[in-house]
C-alpha cells in the first residue's frame, strides 16, 4: 500500500493534496479509533519507503501530539502532515 500520488516533485518528494494525505494516512488506522498510534504510524512510514519507521514514528507522534495523548486525531493531522514534509520526503500541495 504505497503513497499513491499524482506526480513527483523535481526533488524526487511525493506530491498530494492535504485530502489525499488524510485519506492515506487513515487506511494504517488499523483500530478504526479515528486516532493514529505510534506503531500505525511506523507501518505508514514503512510502506512508505522510509527507513528507521519506529524512529520516525516515535519522533513523529512526539513532534505533533499536541494534546499529549500519545496518538495523532483530527485536531493533529495538520502538524503530522508538516511533519510527513520535512521527514518523510512528502510534499503536500495546497490548492
Amino acid at each position: 500500500m504505497a503513497i499513491k500520488t499524482r506526480s513527483y516533485s523535481v526533488d524526487g518528494k511525493r506530491e498530494m493534496t492535504m485530502d489525499e494525505f488524510e485519506r492515506w494516512l487513515k487506511r494504517f488506522d488499523e483500530d478504526k479509533d479515528g486516532k493514529i498510534s505510534k506503531d500505525e504510524l511506523a507501518d505508514a512510514v514503512r510502506v512508505s519507503g522510509g527507513w528507521f519507521a519506529r524512529r520516525k514514528s516515535k519522533y513523529g507522534i512526539q513532534s505533533v501530539d499536541a494534546n499529549g495523548n500519545g496518538f495523532v486525531d483530527d485536531n493533529e493531522i495538520k502538524n503530522l502532515a508538516d511533519f510527513a514534509e520535512k521527514h518523510l520526503n512528502v510534499r503536500i500541495l495546497h490548492l
